[in-house]
């Protein structure tokens, strides 16, 4: 299916009017049981956190937004997933490596139309957080 087709199928033409002046998502945090290890994997994929606070808070920037981990004594995250816009399809595609070289499980990159073209990444972190990383591909 072209794109075109695709948006005739599945966007509302014209767009609703939103409710709200929304400029972006903040951030996302992750809730983990085995904090050290979920830290030494983010440490491992991102580099060293951004933002320190005591010994169980930890922030990433990334891009407009935040990633912050805090210990859990439930488990780890449930059903979430973290999607991340990357400047260029290669850039995600080494982000998604990154985060399966530092031990998470995930399916080979592949192009794809969702809301636009794009290149899209998904992996597993060890902990069951999915993250969606993607570029969009040049039209």
């Amino acid at each position: 299916m072209d794109y075109a087709a695709y948006r005739r199928q599945f966007f509302v033409d014209p767009p609703p009017e939103p409710r709200f002046d929304v400029r972006g998502i903040g951030g996302a945090s992750i809730f983990v049981e085995d904090f050290a290890a979920a830290l030494a994997y983010y440490t491992a994929v991102l580099g060293p956190p951004d933002y320190v606070e005591g010994d169980d808070t930890r922030g990433w920037r990334l891009g407009n937004a935040w990633l912050t981990l805090f210990p859990s004594s439930e488990g780890g995250p449930r059903n979430a997933d973290i999607q991340l816009e990357l400047s260029s399809p290669e850039e995600a595609e080494r982000l998604h490596g990154a985060l399966i070289a530092a031990g998470g499980t995930g399916e080979a990159p592949s192009d794809e139309l969702m809301y636009i073209p794009l290149r899209f990444c998904s992996a597993t972190d060890p902990f069951g957080t999915q993250w969606v990383v993607y570029s969009p591909l040049p039209r």
